[in-house]
């Protein structure tokens, strides 16, 4: 599985296969994330989510992508980390079930937010150790998801989230291509045109 790790909008990856959207659990347009994708994806989105919300924390749900360039997008549910003393655990359980839901779908390429960074105010630091842990683990253990791309809003949210990826590559089986930030499985998997 390829990582990389830019300073880029969520809703220009047209590219990937499915984007992730750090959703509120009424699966409503919000501020940030939710609010782009929603925009972009038109009113039809929120027509289908409706009958799913709300959405519980730590779950995810795919949908189409319908206006946007991807054919799907993953919704997940993180939590405040202001009022909820197991935010942390719930964030992860977030990052597995988009993973569940990727594979469960074949889905082969992802771009996804520094998930529960905004309104939910997870540190930066943690979102990238978490981030990087759920998607090492499926590096390691299979996954039809060939690649991840995690775009982030400033320089400085990249730095936190390239280290974290390479020590989490480093405490496993994985080779280090350290110029691009990214960490494979075997063999290099190249982004589809």
């Amino acid at each position: 599985m390829k990582i990389e790790i830019v300073v880029g909008n969520i809703v220009a990856q047209p590219d990937a296969d499915a984007i992730v959207n750090s959703a509120n659990a009424n699966l409503r347009l919000g501020s940030g994330v939710a609010g782009a994708i929603h925009t972009a994806a038109g009113p039809e989105l929120a027509a289908f989510c409706r009958p799913f919300a709300p959405l519980a924390e730590g779950s995810a749900l795919i949908t189409p992508g319908f206006k946007l360039p991807n054919p799907w997008v993953i919704h997940v549910v993180a939590a405040s980390f202001v009022n909820n003393p197991h935010a942390d655990e719930i964030l992860e359980q977030a990052l597995e079930s988009m993973m569940k839901v990727a594979n469960a779908n074949n889905i082969k390429s992802i771009a996804m937010p520094a998930i529960g960074t905004g309104i939910f105010r997870c540190p930066a630091e943690l979102s990238a150790l978490l981030t990087a842990r759920v998607l090492s683990s499926y590096a390691r253990h299979g996954s039809c998801v060939e690649w991840v791309r995690i775009c982030v809003a400033r320089e400085a949210i990249r730095s936190v989230f390239s280290s974290a990826t390479l020590a989490a590559s480093e405490d496993s089986e994985l080779a280090i291509n350290r110029a691009a930030f990214s960490f494979t499985q075997g063999i290099q998997f190249s982004r589809r045109p």
